[in-house]
């Protein structure tokens, strides 16, 4: 056998995560976006982008982003005590809330949006459109196959 088949795909993946949280928050941290950790960046762009369609709730995140519930509730609480998201009350059920952006995290969503979209370029540097789609056609099996554990 050779090397790359002795490697466990799953400790890969959790290495390059590690690696690329780590790289969003160093890129984040250079550009005054230091307050913005794990995933609460990826979160502002995806509730910018998702509001022009119609109300955002927490169940969005949850499934958006693949967390929990406490996960969610945790992130948001934080982004709500830094300004960042607003939870308003739907008229129609008192325990619904949605999620909206405070003006200060659009101002800040360009910025985050931008070191997001350098970080991709930054990453798919010297990978071709086939390998690209290749690798993800593969990481929709894993997905799969993890789903598929959770039945």
């Amino acid at each position: 056998m050779g090397q790359n088949s002795e490697r466990a795909v799953g400790f890969e993946l959790g290495m390059i995560n590690n690696l690329i949280r780590r790289s969003l928050n160093q890129r984040f941290a250079e550009n005054g976006l230091e307050d913005l950790g794990g995933i609460q960046g990826p979160v502002i762009g995806s509730i910018f982008e998702n509001s022009k369609k119609g109300d955002v709730f927490q169940k969005d995140i949850e499934k958006w982003f693949q967390i929990r519930r406490s996960t969610a509730t945790v992130m948001l609480q934080s982004m709500e005590q830094k300004g960042l998201i607003e939870r308003i009350p739907v008229p129609n059920d008192g325990r619904l809330k949605k999620i909206v952006l405070t003006k200060k995290a659009e101002q800040r969503h360009f910025k985050v949006k931008e070191q997001i979209e350098q970080f991709h370029r930054d990453l798919e540097e010297g990978i071709t459109p086939e390998e690209k789609e290749e690798f993800l056609r593969i990481l929709d099996k894993f997905r799969d196959n993890l789903e598929t554990e959770k039945k």
